[in-house]
């Protein structure tokens, strides 16, 4: 039971329509801006199965540290102070987290663990501290929540003080708890598991919000084709790729916001289980949608670079594998909240 009255931390109920994204939300979001474009970067500087893989490792932890901190603000008022103060302090671990990822497997491995595990664990005990006596159920959602992360965070660090693939599977061990952590209730001893029927997650906010980081994703396919069709020298074959870059990010867009976003939102919005939609639909398969994305954008980057002479493995790879991930994605998710698989030629014209 929420006690509204005495503790101004939380979000009111609405009585019609929802609650808007947030000014301060917009601005967190802008540190994210940076580590899609640092995560790119590091993955167009090697195009390989190795770096692939760790790249895909820190693309996971980047999405989770923004994914808890939205469900965290569909609950706590991101208009209050205390709230912002918060939100202000995970912007600054996230600027340090971002800033170590291109070395984040090589001397930067324990700045970024500490900012990483400083976001995680920091914000759940914020809203442990916030939840508390006001929304009991929440509050003991994110005491378990608190103490997975925690878990987690021991192996972040330990892997961060290790090299070579010593530090890749701790880091990969952390991951995995902290991923299998709404899948299992964020089952800890004396405190019982965690229920999705208790979390009053709020649909369309929580929609908006992972629709803006898509936005986010494909705003850094835009500037990285930007800025190097503004460097390239401007001939026809250069022309053509820019135009067929930027008509593929149109398509993603389309894909995404244009066909069955709404329809989506509806469902949510109606699901006797909002919790549980939350936690499949948008907290983990957003995750191939955005990693397709990222990838495209590196794609896009190679093919304006050479836009002549054959097409080499690593930007076939990039050329191919970024868009079927993204497609993949996007089924998974239609399929997830719309109750049926995505017939994309059949809704363009909703």
């Amino acid at each position: 039971m929420e006690n509204y009255g005495s503790k101004p931390d939380l979000r009111r109920p609405t009585t019609g329509g929802h609650h808007k994204v947030a000014m301060v939300e917009l601005f967190f979001d802008l540190v994210f801006v940076f580590a899609i474009t640092q995560l790119a970067h590091a993955l167009l500087a090697d195009v390989s199965i190795a770096n692939a893989v760790k790249i895909g490792l820190l693309l996971l932890a980047v999405w989770w540290a923004w994914i808890y901190t939205s469900w965290v603000t569909n609950w706590l008022d991101p208009e209050k102070i205390p709230v912002r103060v918060m939100l202000f302090g995970l912007m600054i671990s996230g600027l340090f987290m971002s800033a170590a990822i291109p070395r984040a497997f090589s001397d930067r491995g324990l700045a970024f663990a500490l900012a990483f595990v400083a976001i995680q664990v920091g914000r759940s005990l914020f809203a442990c501290w916030a939840l508390h006596h006001h929304s009991e159920g929440n509050f003991r959602n994110f005491a378990r929540i608190t103490i997975w992360l925690g878990v987690s965070g021991l192996f972040w660090i330990c892997g961060a003080l290790l090299d070579g693939n010593a530090r890749l599977m701790l880091w990969v061990m952390a991951l995995a708890i902290e991923y299998a952590g709404p899948a299992a209730g964020f089952w800890t001893p004396h405190l019982g598991r965690s229920s999705t029927a208790d979390w009053n997650v709020e649909p369309a906010h929580m929609a908006e919000r992972c629709g803006l980081f898509v936005i986010i994703a494909l705003g850094e396919s835009i500037l990285v084709s930007g800025a190097t069709f503004a460097s390239a020298e401007w001939k026809a074959t250069t022309i053509l790729a820019f135009m067929t870059v930027i008509v593929g990010t149109i398509a993603m867009w389309w894909i995404y916001f244009n066909i069955g976003a709404e329809e989506a939102v509806e469902r949510f919005s109606s699901s006797d289980d909002p919790g549980g939609m939350a936690r499949l639909g948008y907290t983990y398969l957003h995750l191939p949608i955005i990693a397709g994305i990222v990838i495209v954008a590196v794609s896009d980057e190679l093919v304006l670079a050479h836009p002549y002479g054959p097409t080499d493995a690593k930007t076939a790879a990039t050329l191919i594998g970024g868009p079927i991930l993204f497609i993949f994605g996007n089924l998974l998710f239609k399929r997830a909240t719309a109750g049926r698989w995505a017939q994309f030629g059949l809704d363009v014209g909703r």
